[in-house]
């Protein structure tokens, strides 16, 4: 599992600490079905200060919910932007299909 992790954290370009932070803000959220990292994270062609594209999957997430969160994240202070989306709200069929190509599941 350890080395699942690392993998991860290099795959993505970022420490543990960060993806951990991440993962518990939303591990405390029910509606969140799963998130999925996309972009130049998930491509393996982010910059040193490239943003974080997460996705969630929450059809059932109410608007409140996602505002919430998308603070918990802004909270964690992390040196990188997270650019927070819902899956189901996206209309943009390109964009939907970039996810689902290179997507890497956190959640």
């Amino acid at each position: 599992m350890a080395s699942e992790a690392t993998s991860l954290n290099d795959q993505l370009g970022l420490p543990a600490s960060a993806l951990d932070g991440i993962q518990s803000v939303l591990a405390i959220h029910e509606s969140v079905n799963g998130a999925i990292v996309y972009g130049s994270r998930a491509k393996g062609t982010y910059r040193k200060g490239s943003d974080i594209d997460l996705t969630l999957i929450a059809p059932d997430m109410p608007w409140s919910e996602f505002l919430t969160i998308e603070q918990q994240l802004d909270d964690l202070l992390l040196p990188w932007r997270i650019d927070l989306s819902l899956y189901h709200q996206i209309d943009q069929p390109d964009l939907k299909a970039h996810i689902d190509r290179v997507g890497i599941r956190l959640a």
